[in-house]
């Protein structure tokens, strides 16, 4: 409601007018007149007053004709009336009641029923105005919490569905910061881990169905969770092959440090697990290769199933490599081993002739890491 409240008086006498006017003005009140029904209907749909006194029996259009117009306009139906009228037979009472009115005042009016009146219909008026503003708060912030519920919901599925390449903190960062350029087509410098099972063609085309499942969730569970503790990210993990990089999306300052390391934590990791293969009968080793060089990343697939990859012949030369080592080993280029420092001791494996590739490859063995000093 409106301060000060806004008063419409509609009567088709103008002694009448003059007379609410005054008695209702000394209080405070905003006050328009209307001469007869039609002119205080326009009024009324003009102003939207607070409260209307209405006049029962005036030309053109009575007061309850005037009242059924109101309470039938969605915009004004709760606008309080009270009809002020001469009659004093209760049906014309009732007919005004049921036409909408909210009170009514008999002529002549006491003015001091008048202003109480008046007050009165003006506290329903002001308690009803609270109640909407109440009611359209709350309908917004139900808009807006649907509209963060969405919002999360939208990020817990992207979420999730980053942390199928990403590790934990990375897909967070990713969501949290709402960039997705690095999903577009871009190039970029990455070191590429790729591993595999020595031994497990042979050991597939012998053992179990039930078996083969059983070591392929032994190794996941001992490799996987490495990946996510070195922050890379997760290009292809199928059967015993796994392929992981780094550098990409989020930039790192020591990619082929942190292949290393990885690599020597899955290899500490799967000699425990190869104990106890090999008490099984099993005859399986880790092997993995390690690369480093520019490739193509970005999103590909199809609607309801992309997937995060890289293109590009690095790629190919981690394969190959991973191809070369024997269990326990990991075989990277000059290269990742030059950019790695001082990091780990190596071994000279040679010129190593790969397919796919002209000419032969040099090859080193990382045999450990150094001690810190």
């Amino acid at each position: 409601m409106r301060n000060p409240p806004h008063i419409l008086i509609v009567d088709d006498n103008p002694a009448n007018r003059d007379i609410f006017e005054t008695r209702l003005a000394v209080h405070g009140y905003e006050i328009y007149t209307a001469g007869d029904g039609e002119e205080g209907l326009a009024l009324a749909r003009e102003r939207k007053p607070d409260l209307i006194l209405l006049d029962v029996m005036m030309p053109k259009m009575d007061g309850i004709e005037v009242c059924q117009h109101l309470k039938g306009d969605g915009d004004l139906s709760f606008i309080p009336i009270i009809l002020v009228t001469a009659k004093t037979d209760p049906k014309d009472v009732v007919a005004g009641l049921e036409a909408g009115a909210d009170e009514y005042l008999a002529k002549p009016v006491d003015q001091t029923a008048l202003v109480a009146r008046v007050k009165s219909m003006l506290r329903i008026k002001a308690l009803y105005d609270q109640t909407q503003e109440q009611a359209a708060e709350l309908s917004q912030w139900n808009e807006n919490l649907q509209q963060r519920v969405d919002d999360q919901l939208g990020e817990l599925e992207r979420l999730n569905s980053l942390k199928r390449f990403f590790s934990p903190h990375l897909a967070e960062l990713i969501v949290t910061s709402g960039k997705t350029e690095f999903m577009e087509s871009h190039r970029r410098e990455i070191t590429v881990v790729f591993c595999d099972l020595r031994g497990f063609t042979a050991f597939s085309e012998t053992a179990e169905p039930e078996e083969i499942m059983r070591v392929l969730r032994e190794y996941h569970n001992a490799v996987g969770p490495l990946i996510f503790e070195f922050e890379a990210t997760l290009e292809h993990f199928a059967g015993d092959g796994l392929m992981a990089f780094f550098n990409d999306p989020v930039p790192c300052p020591d990619p082929a440090q942190r292949a290393i390391r990885m690599a020597v934590a899955m290899q500490e990791k799967m000699s425990q697990l190869v104990a106890t293969w090999e008490a099984r009968g099993f005859d399986l080793g880790l092997g993995v290769g390690i690369a480093l060089g520019y490739a193509t990343l970005g999103q590909v697939g199809f609607e309801g199933r992309f997937h995060y990859g890289a293109i590009g012949s690095v790629l190919n030369l981690a394969s190959r490599l991973c191809d070369q080592a024997e269990a326990g080993q990991i075989v990277v280029t000059p290269r990742v081993q030059a950019e790695a420092g001082d990091l780990a001791q190596v071994e000279d494996l040679g010129e190593l002739t790969l397919k796919g590739f002209l000419k032969p490859v040099k090859a080193l063995n990382v045999v450990r890491l150094n001690e810190p000093e």
